[in-house]
């Protein structure tokens, strides 16, 4: 066998299998991103965003408080 039908074989059942499957789903794909989110998407984002700001308020008033009663609390743990 000449090297020539050692590359040739795979290339050609590379192209007709792989390339084109490769070429749909990078389109679906950027099909996809232009799309934006989706619903369910969306109401999890907000949901996290939602639950941030609540964990924001906590660590204030947990910082309240340690303020409160250790008052040195922020130089001992920078």
């Amino acid at each position: 066998m000449d090297l020539h039908e050692l590359i040739f074989v795979p290339l050609i059942l590379f192209m007709l299998f792989v390339a084109p499957l490769w070429v749909i789903m990078h389109y679906r794909s950027k099909n996809k991103i232009k799309q934006g989110l989706s619903a369910s998407e969306l109401e999890q984002l907000n949901e996290l965003a939602h639950r941030a700001e609540k964990m924001s308020e906590r660590i204030k008033t947990l910082e309240a408080i340690l303020d409160a009663e250790s008052p040195r609390w922020r130089t001992q743990h920078d």
